[in-house]
């Protein structure tokens, strides 16, 4: 029996099941909703079996569902490659680049993003900022052609090219005791455990290296709140909820406007890098191997 399938439908199919939402896919898709419900029940039909369960107001992937999505995600990735294949005949001039970054990057990865567009202004670019497991959802999924993160996970077999330091630094408010505090002029580690701490959530790579930091010294961390994003971070910060170790690439307005100051802490600044990421074995397109070259070489020059 041969199935009737377009591309188009499959692109649907993996927005919404990618969004867990209709409404979400047709934004991202720039459809609108009852056009996105169409496509999904003309998808179904053809294949004559249920890809979506409708519980309440979520959806989820059925059996059939999960295995088709398989299908689809191989589809679309040779069809992804034909295109790459195409754009390579083009040059640089043309194409488009999907770059997810770190929420902690965004302060500078958009400035170089722009840079690069002036250089380059007939390539489109689509620009996902987000936590630190979706990047790595994404890396699995090899849906993107580059990422910027902090450190790369170990389990999956990579590319990653250091090109910016990223120190991360301990911030006070304005309302802490700590803040007008200058008898000395550097704290040791200890002196500081007595303070509480406002963190990034779980599996952070700054909480990553923030629990590194305190355990290698046996030290307690003691921690006020979680947030999950480093906006919620600064503004805790500045409403003197506690202490907090942050990229130095994320307050730089918030230093100036003198809301909050580094403390100067021994064994601090903590020592880490910004990484461009992908998939070792995968073809970069033109346009990506043109954003890596310009990332690597505007990036190693950027100063903090």
């Amino acid at each position: 029996m041969a199935i009737n399938i377009t591309f188009r439908q499959l692109r649907v199919f993996e927005a919404v099941a990618n969004n867990s939402n209709f409404t979400r896919a047709a934004e991202e898709l720039y459809l609108t909703q009852p056009a996105v419900s169409m496509q999904i029940r003309q998808l179904e039909g053809n294949l004559g079996i249920a890809l979506f369960d409708h519980l309440g107001k979520k959806i989820f992937l059925t059996d059939a569902g999960k295995e088709f999505y398989k299908s689809s995600r191989n589809i679309t990735q040779q069809l992804e490659s034909v295109e790459e294949y195409l754009e390579e005949l083009k040059g640089v001039r043309q194409g488009h680049l999907k770059i997810v970054v770190a929420t902690t990057a965004n302060s500078f990865a958009t400035n170089l993003l722009a840079t690069f567009i002036q250089r380059h202004p007939e390539i489109t670019i689509s620009l996902d900022v987000t936590n630190r497991q979706r990047l790595i959802e994404t890396l699995e999924s090899n849906e993107s052609d580059l990422v910027i993160m902090g450190q790369p996970p170990e389990k999956l077999d990579l590319v990653a090219d250091p090109f910016m330091d990223n120190p991360l630094v301990m911030i006070v408010g304005r309302g802490h005791p700590l803040y007008r505090k200058r008898a000395k002029s550097t704290f040791t580690p200890s002196e500081v455990e007595q303070y509480k701490f406002v963190v990034r959530e779980k599996g952070s790579g700054t909480r990553t290296a923030m629990e590194r930091f305190f355990r290698e010294r046996e030290l307690n961390l003691e921690t006020s709140m979680e947030f999950g994003s480093n906006e919620a971070i600064k503004q805790a910060v500045q409403a003197g909820l506690g202490l907090a170790i942050v990229s130095i690439h994320t307050i730089k307005l918030e230093l100036q406007a003198k809301v909050v100051r580094i403390l100067d802490v021994e064994d601090l600044p903590i020592k880490r890098k910004w990484h461009l990421v992908y998939r070792k074995g995968k073809r970069l397109s033109p346009v990506a191997q043109a954003f890596r070259k310009f990332i690597l070489e505007e990036g190693r020059e950027s100063s903090v």
